[in-house]
């Protein structure tokens, strides 16, 4: 038992870790725009994915997901949504705001709170409610010191808080979900695709061989961290995986400040210590209702 939770530990850990590591992959294709590189992302994560689906024997429970309107049209909508949260970070990972996409995940506990608040109808205890004003006192003084709105940070965090909520409704595992999910994007992405190409200014063609693999490669960076987080959080409690979770945002807030160089002067670090004071009270909450016995 210890051994499994053990691994169970390490393998979720590794997962939001790799997640966390995904700037560094997207700079290495910064030469491409973010808008045809979430089209690739598409085309290239729905082969990987289809594979894994076979390998796993999950081929009908893919199949069948696509008889059902309701299934289909949740699986649009959250693709769509999950493809706004990635064309969003990789535009931002272009543009030196590495430390913007720490700041959107840093906010996802709290956005998907507030929509389970007022969509599910769940209750909201004190302390829940003392980390959401601590969360948005942050992002004022984030607001403040950087002059403008922080759409990055807001787009990731809402983007993917209400993916979270239209997956929380699915019926679909997660390798299965993404796979629905990409299909259904399919022709739209290769329509894209196809345009670039006939424009001349598509990356097929005119990378080397290291540029195209890693094209290729897009589909494996969105899978993998996936599979192994699906892997690993059967193996461990679910108030684990809370505070896990943090680690990915946390990887990409250090590769900001320290590989990077991006500005983080006291003012902005005030603002993320609000928001980190928001987080350990969620997860002091999360922690106290889980050791709740049921009923």
């Amino acid at each position: 038992m210890f051994k499994s939770s053990l691994q169970g530990l390490l393998i979720t850990a590794l997962s939001f870790f790799i997640w966390g590591l995904v700037p560094l992959f997207w700079k290495e294709l910064e030469g491409i725009g973010a808008y045809e590189l979430i089209h690739h992302r598409i085309l290239w994560s729905l082969l990987f994915v289809l594979l894994l689906i076979r390998l796993r024997n999950r081929w009908a429970d893919f199949a069948g997901a696509f008889r059902s309107a309701r299934q289909a049209r949740l699986s649009l909508l959250s693709g769509l949504l999950l493809s706004g949260n990635w064309l969003i970070f990789i535009w931002a990972v272009h543009h030196e705001r590495v430390i913007e996409t720490s700041l959107g995940y840093y906010l996802v506990p709290f956005i998907s709170t507030l929509l389970g608040f007022a969509v599910l109808r769940e209750t909201i205890s004190r302390r829940q409610l003392a980390a959401l004003l601590l969360a948005f006192a942050g992002v004022c003084i984030l607001f403040l010191d950087a002059g403008t709105f922080p759409w990055v940070g807001l787009g990731l965090a809402l983007s993917f808080g209400f993916y979270g909520l239209l997956r929380k409704q699915s019926q679909l595992g997660s390798l299965t979900g993404l796979g629905v999910e990409t299909a259904l994007l399919l022709p739209w992405a290769v329509a894209t695709l196809l345009f670039y190409q006939f424009q001349g200014t598509g990356a097929l063609g005119r990378l080397d061989l290291p540029g195209h693999l890693l094209l290729m490669a897009s589909g494996v960076v969105t899978a993998v961290p996936l599979l192994l987080f699906a892997t690993g959080a059967r193996m461990i409690p679910l108030s684990t995986v809370g505070i896990l979770q943090f680690i990915a945002p946390t990887t990409s807030l250090l590769l900001g400040v320290f590989l990077y160089k991006e500005p983080f002067g006291m003012v902005r670090f005030g603002g993320f210590v609000l928001i980190w004071l928001g987080l350990v009270l969620s997860v002091v909450e999360f922690m106290k209702k889980a050791k709740r016995p049921p009923g």
